[in-house]
């Protein structure tokens, strides 16, 4: 994959569903284009937002897989009732992030 913009940066995601006697099952993989460094907002969730280190690592990659698509969907029907709640939600975190890595 190659970026559309040099700013962008290009990620693989890999999932794989793995059974309870660790023989992988489905998979899916798919490309992402972010203007965001993936790795760095990961780091800086870890180290400011309070949570554990695997669930600042969801949170995450989860924002920057849904907050693009939404930013890109915002007057589409299944986004428009939780866009504000979720532009409340990211300036929250990113105050609290901001705020905790000040201090250190």
């Amino acid at each position: 994959m190659i970026a559309k913009n040099k700013k962008d940066r290009c990620y693989r995601f890999t999932i794989e569903e793995v059974n309870a006697d660790q023989k992988t099952g489905k998979t899916l993989q798919f490309d992402l284009q972010d203007r965001e460094n993936l790795f760095d907002v990961v780091e800086n969730l870890k180290q400011g937002s309070g949570l554990e280190p695997s669930l600042a690592t969801k949170v995450g990659v989860a924002l920057r897989l849904l907050g693009p698509v939404m930013m890109q969907n915002r007057k589409h029907p299944l986004f428009i009732d939780f866009m504000p709640h979720f532009k409340n939600f990211m300036h929250n975190l990113k105050s609290t992030v901001k705020s905790a890595l000040k201090e250190k």
